[in-house]
């Protein structure tokens, strides 16, 4: 009787077993799902939290030192292109052969200088993130743009004369109302001065939309010409070789080139004369004037002096 109760109750306890460890099991997959469920919802929360970290202050991106020291860095910059500049121009006029070449490379070497200052700036000092970079341009350039066509206008001129070259610092050209040697090509406008020793700003874009005359080309010498009005009667021939001569005289004169002398008909009060033009080659730009003057000054006294034409038939 003994045994079987003692069978029949470990029957009842194997049972009792075969039930716990199957109820263990889902429990076990349970806690493993809740496992993972808890570690997605702390992933879940810490990608929220990064999600809404705040951008930093403005008082932290653009801060008094990084404002300090791009000030600085202008200021360096001014100086530098101030002495490299002042440097250019004095070799540039001890030398008189390459002075023009010298000049020409002044604006160049202004925008280099500035590209490099910003680069520093930007990503040295400031040093943005790609993305903001961009759209910190694009809002510029539609700002900038939308209140500042007509800058805008000039600025892109001054670039289109740098890389299309019609004239160069050196050069003397002539546009609208002006004439004068180039001196400085800027971003906004170009200064020439005048033979009257003023300075004149004339808008890149307006040199852009406008015929320029080019008197030199960047070369030293450019050519001059010199009018007299002479009687209808008077022997050309011999006019014209003293005209040669007294250019061939002249302290200014560039004999490399050719002397060309020409006669016209015109008519003043009434009156027909003889126009000659006298054309040479000036040795440097900026004795054109002088040079003029002196084949005029030499012209007219041989023809006095050989009594060709009286004072009175001078106009």
């Amino acid at each position: 009787m003994k045994k079987y109760v003692i069978l029949f109750l470990v029957i009842q306890l194997m049972t009792f077993t075969q039930a716990s460890l199957a109820s263990s099991i889902p429990s076990a997959d349970t806690s493993a799902t809740e496992l993972a469920q808890g570690s997605q919802e702390k992933q879940t929360e810490t990608t929220e939290e990064n999600n809404h970290i705040k951008p930093a202050d403005a008082l932290e991106v653009i801060s008094v030192s990084k404002v300090f020291w791009s000030i600085v860095l202008i200021l360096i910059g001014f100086l530098i292109i101030k002495i490299v500049i002042k440097i250019m121009e004095v070799i540039a006029e001890r030398s008189t052969k390459l002075r023009i070449t010298i000049k020409s490379l002044i604006p160049i070497i202004r925008i280099i200088i500035w590209v490099l200052i910003s680069f520093i700036i930007i990503r040295g000092i400031y040093n943005p993130p790609i993305e903001t970079l961009v759209a910190m341009t694009a809002s510029v350039a539609i700002a900038v743009g939308l209140a500042a066509q007509d800058l805008l206008k000039n600025v892109f001129g001054g670039i289109m004369l740098l890389f299309d070259r019609p004239f160069q610092v050196g050069d003397k050209i002539e546009t609208s109302n002006h004439y004068g040697e180039v001196i400085q090509i800027g971003l906004r406008a170009t200064r020439i001065v005048t033979p009257d020793d003023s300075t004149v700003s004339i808008p890149n874009m307006e040199l852009m939309n406008t015929a320029v005359s080019n008197s030199n080309s960047g070369e030293l010498n450019c050519q001059v010409v010199a009018e007299i009005y002479l009687p209808i009667d008077i022997d050309t021939h011999l006019v014209r070789k003293i005209a040669t001569e007294a250019a061939q005289v002249s302290k200014y004169i560039y004999l490399n080139k050719p002397i060309v002398v020409l006669f016209f008909n015109e008519i003043h009060q009434r009156r027909s004369y003889l126009k000659m033009r006298l054309k040479a080659y000036v040795m440097d730009i900026r004795y054109e004037f002088q040079f003029k003057s002196d084949m005029t000054e030499i012209v007219i006294k041989e023809l006095l002096k050989q009594k060709l034409i009286s004072r009175n038939e001078l106009l």
